[in-house]
């Protein structure tokens, strides 16, 4: 089998473990352990505190001492023991703490999934930039069949998504064995601990306008994790109305979430000329924005008339998503010098991924526990979904008004060469 497959597989598998829990595990939390939104904004916080210390530590591992196959292998079959682990725990903390520790070893994998990657292509002599997208795009399409598994299946308030994603990462930990060797690259080479944590990037805080794009990373983070956290049980919630119950997009409503996927994979293509043409700020000014639709259009849509109000925030959510992601990741790479460049590409996933992620999981779950939880112990949607586009109308306008940044054309040229 061709490297080229063998590096698609990979990524299929390895995003297809994600795929087949993070987005119906909030209907499983609520729909069939009944456990609080307190609780579950703390289990939503775990990828985000895994974030923070735990890709960087890998790397030095991998960069030292064992190769980064071998090392992504072992991270994976230990995965699959822990998600094993999850259906047969019966206490919410307990559950925290067993994910947490699930996310130590999930995480720190996606990175290494692009060294080995990256580094058996140039080994091949393969370009990197023309070939690694359409091995990279199986990831997502491997996200969005294990939706369309779990959710076939009637899985998604089931515990048997956790081992479905077990199943997978135990394959795929097997199968790293046999990928492209990837030995330490830096075995001899002495390197200050700032560096090697990548805490030499924390400087560019001294810029005003870098400080400002960091700390709106984080509030854009916060906002991806509220749709990935509920948009999966508000649907499942539409079926205690008879009106509604039987409806597709309440039977699999993990089906429904995937046009957000798919949709992702189409706003990857514009995103040359969007940036192009309007600019960086432009662009992530145009990602806040479709937050705010995702979200608003959520407040008001249903699973019959209101469908298309449902599919149409799907689709919306492709902009939202990649805009700020993709062309946040290009604006860091402009304004950083090549010293601390991968430090400074770590630094914005750390704020998006890391700090973004724990503070939107932690704070939205209390927030909706105390101000949108209703007499009966049911959710109040149109509230939840409404203050959610609030918050990224906010962080939209304090962007436009505060972050200053002239649009070079030519700089955009440059990365794209």
């Amino acid at each position: 089998m061709g490297l080229k497959n063998r590096l698609i597989i990979m990524n299929f598998l390895q995003f297809f473990i994600w795929g087949s829990w993070l987005l119906t595990i909030g209907a499983y939390w609520f729909q069939t352990k009944n456990w609080s939104g307190t609780d579950f904004g703390a289990i939503f916080s775990t990828m985000g505190l895994a974030s923070l210390f735990m890709p960087a530590i890998a790397g030095i591992i991998a960069d030292r001492w064992v190769n980064a196959e071998k090392l992504y292998g072992l991270f994976h079959i230990s995965g699959a023991v822990l998600l094993a682990l999850l259906p047969t725990i019966n206490d919410p903390r307990t559950f925290f703490w067993v994910l947490l520790i699930t996310m130590m070893f999930y995480m720190p994998t996606i990175a290494l999934a692009i060294t080995v990657a990256y580094s058996s292509m140039k080994n091949r002599g393969m370009d990197i930039i023309r070939d690694y997208p359409p091995i990279r795009v199986w990831g997502t399409i491997g996200f969005i069949v294990a939706l369309w598994v779990v959710s076939l299946l009637g899985f998604e308030t089931s515990p048997m998504q956790f081992y479905v994603a077990a199943a997978a990462s135990l394959g795929l930990g097997i199968y790293a064995f046999t990928l492209p060797k990837c030995p330490p690259l830096a075995r001899g080479h002495k390197k200050k601990l700032v560096e090697e944590l990548g805490l030499n990037a924390f400087k560019l805080f001294k810029n005003t306008k870098m400080a400002l794009f960091f700390i709106f990373a984080m509030l854009l983070g916060a906002a991806l994790q509220l749709t990935n956290a509920y948009g999966d049980t508000f649907l499942h919630d539409f079926a205690d109305i008879p009106a509604y119950k039987d409806l597709l997009a309440v039977k699999y409503p993990a089906i429904i979430m995937s046009v957000s996927q798919i949709s992702e994979t189409l706003f990857i293509l514009t995103i040359p000329f969007f940036l192009k043409k309007f600019g960086i700020k432009k662009v992530m000014l145009m990602s806040m924005v479709a937050w705010v639709l995702r979200f608003g259009l959520f407040a008001y849509g249903d699973p019959a008339g209101g469908l298309w109000m449902i599919i149409l925030s799907c689709i919306i959510y492709g902009m939202a998503f990649d805009f700020f992601n993709i062309s946040g990741s290009l604006f860091v790479e402009t304004q950083s010098s090549p010293d601390i460049r991968a430090s400074a590409q770590g630094l914005f996933m750390m704020m998006t991924n890391g700090f973004g992620a724990f503070l939107g999981s932690r704070i939205s779950g209390i927030v909706i526990d105390r101000y949108f939880m209703l007499e009966n112990g049911a959710f109040e949607w149109k509230g939840i979904w409404l203050a959610f586009a609030t918050y990224s109308l906010v962080v939209a306008i304090l962007f436009a008004l505060l972050f200053r940044h002239r649009h070079v054309p030519e700089a955009v040229e440059n990365i794209s060469h």
